[in-house]
């Protein structure tokens, strides 16, 4: 009974019977056409008399319940599919009485048609204990009316007593099927529910692995590049190394001092090298992530904040910058090191800023203090990044810019910088809107 309740009360599960009632209505409805004019050959072997009478009878009731199955059809039927039900299974429950009524009443071999219609509800149709019980006196009155409004009455008390438990005994069990049937329904909606929910937990868990395995291959992308480059480094950096040290010396020749071309062609070399030293040096930074003697000093995150915006004035001209710090800002890491981060931040925040020429360009700078951690955001309303670009800007050597505007180390220098100090750099972005760089940092009071 409980269950019963809770089910009458549940909108998904009377959405689903009421689709439930639709579809066994339409098929219920083409089969008690199909036996309403196959009875047809009892009027001709029991009631030849009647046999017209009957098929305009039987005609007319197969109209009605059609009308009922075109209207499905429409919204109008379907919004009212329970009303338009409990119609047209009164239908052959009229015609059975009409001719039980018109012929011998209880000695009548009609009333197993009214046993047909108690059998056909409780096994084809989606009713309740309440709306069996209903059709199941309905047709015992109507058969008892039939009996005795007939012309003379009821003639033979036996077998009209024997018929009605007859009848009596099909609608218990329409009774017994109903409650089993709604009880069955119920818990299979209730096992359907249960199963979609754990799907959908299933595919959020799978969703949050392949966010987690993305990560990982990140992780292990960059290990890998960085391992590469710490292999590379001593190789590199030796030969630069000569090559500074040759060219300083050949600009103190008398010759070379004496010739401004010459001079001028060894300074060109000179800063070419000076350029491979400080790419070198990017790589050195992103290779070795082992802290150093400096890399847990407790400084102010505000104050590397204002240096990295000095350093990047000439950068952010024309650019409103809002910063939004707490009161203490006091973190543990490597302060040069983070001041390079954010010089990357912020120089990247710009150069998106001066490439979607906004009237108003700006930049918000905000942190925020969490229980172990310094939580920092750098907004730009800038050109946005691709989504397909999100999942490679931490990348080495991926860039957007134009050949020979950047090689694309700044930002996987930066995570790798954050990522020692017991963070992670995060991007998040809007094509065409805005792009957001978020990091963390451990608060002076606490471990990294």
């Amino acid at each position: 009974m409980l269950d019963s309740i809770r089910s009458r009360r549940d909108p998904g599960y009377r959405g689903e019977l009421h689709d439930y009632l639709i579809f066994n209505s339409r098929a219920a409805c083409l089969m008690t056409i199909a036996l309403i004019m196959g009875g047809l050959a009892l009027d001709s072997i029991f009631y030849p008399v009647y046999a017209r009478e009957f098929l305009e009878l039987r005609v007319g009731a197969c109209v009605l319940i059609g009308l009922v199955l075109l209207s499905y059809r429409l919204s109008w039927g379907r919004d009212n599919a329970k009303i338009l039900t409990y119609f047209w299974i009164c239908v052959p429950q009229a015609m059975v009485a009409w001719m039980i009524f018109r012929v011998d009443g209880e000695l009548s071999i009609y009333f197993v048609g009214l046993t047909f219609v108690l059998s056909g509800m409780a096994f084809f149709l989606p009713i309740s204990l309440l709306e069996a019980s209903f059709f199941g006196a309905l047709t015992l009155l109507a058969y008892c009316a039939a009996c005795a409004l007939r012309p003379g009455g009821i003639q033979d008390f036996h077998a009209f007593w024997g018929n009605t438990v007859f009848m009596s005994f099909y609608a218990v069990i329409g009774v017994a099927l109903a409650v089993y049937n709604e009880r069955w329904r119920w818990l299979s909606f209730q096992l359907k529910k249960e199963i979609q929910e754990k799907n959908e937990a299933l595919q959020h868990t799978n969703k949050a692995l392949a966010e987690i395995k993305g990560h990982m291959m990140q992780q292990e992308k960059m290990a890998a590049l960085g391992t590469l480059a710490a292999g590379l480094l001593h190789e590199v950096n030796n030969p630069v190394n000569y090559s500074l040290m040759a060219l300083n010396m050949s600009m103190m020749d008398a010759l070379v001092v004496n010739s401004p071309d010459l001079k001028e062609s060894l300074g060109d070399a000179k800063e070419g090298m000076q350029r491979v030293q400080s790419i070198v040096s990017d790589l050195k930074t992103f290779a070795y992530q082992k802290p150093g003697d400096d890399s847990s000093r407790i400084f102010l995150f505000e104050k590397a904040l204002q240096s990295a915006l000095r350093l990047t004035g000439f950068e952010l001209k024309g650019i409103a910058v809002t910063v939004d710090l707490p009161m203490d800002t006091h973190v543990r890491g490597d302060e040069p090191a983070l001041i390079g981060v954010l010089i990357n931040l912020l120089g990247n925040a710009a150069l998106a800023l001066h490439k979607a020429a906004r009237q108003s360009p700006r930049i918000e700078v905000r942190a925020v203090r969490t229980e172990e951690r310094l939580e920092v955001t750098v907004r730009d309303n800038g050109t946005g990044i691709k989504p397909e670009h999100l999942p490679r800007v931490f990348e080495p050597f991926f860039t957007t810019r134009d050949v020979g505007k950047g090689l694309g180390l700044g930002l996987s220098v930066s995570y790798a910088i954050v990522q020692r100090h017991g963070g992670a750099l995060r991007v998040s972005s809007e094509l065409g809107v805005w792009t957001e760089f978020a990091f963390d940092l451990g608060l002076a009071n606490k471990n990294v």
